[in-house]
């Protein structure tokens, strides 16, 4: 059995799901069904998923497994968060030195700069 298309061969639109068969007792049930979000997944962005669960997430033991970089994997990764509708490292935390918390505590506690400020910039964010 092969996957469902998930895009139009002629116009490239999102395919939906209109209809559903049981082969077992020859039941049809039609209507308008979420297909879900690995749905969007090519069949090499899936089977590259399953490699991931499989390797409990280790891209050493995937860089094994595929016999691909980790640069590779990471970009292929990213690819399957993208396809899932999130953008890669967006909630990660970002990382500033101790001598940058350093100075900008510093900063806070002589007055230059305020709370809302010091904040911000713990985050990483641009004044």
């Amino acid at each position: 059995m092969r996957p469902a298309p998930t895009r139009c061969p002629v116009c490239e639109a999102e395919l939906s799901v209109t209809r559903l068969h049981c082969s077992g007792c020859d039941t049809t049930i039609e209507g308008h069904f979420i297909s879900g979000h690995f749905g969007n997944l090519t069949s090499e962005q899936l089977n590259f998923v399953f490699t991931f669960v499989r390797c409990e997430g280790r891209i050493n033991r995937m860089e094994q497994e595929l016999g691909l970089s980790y640069p590779t994997i990471r970009n292929r990764l990213h690819e399957v968060i993208r396809a899932l509708g999130y953008e890669p490292g967006k909630d990660e935390p970002v990382e500033i030195s101790q001598d940058k918390r350093n100075s900008i505590l510093e900063d806070l506690s002589a007055g230059k700069i305020n709370a809302e400020a010091a904040t911000r910039l713990l985050r990483g964010e641009e004044e």
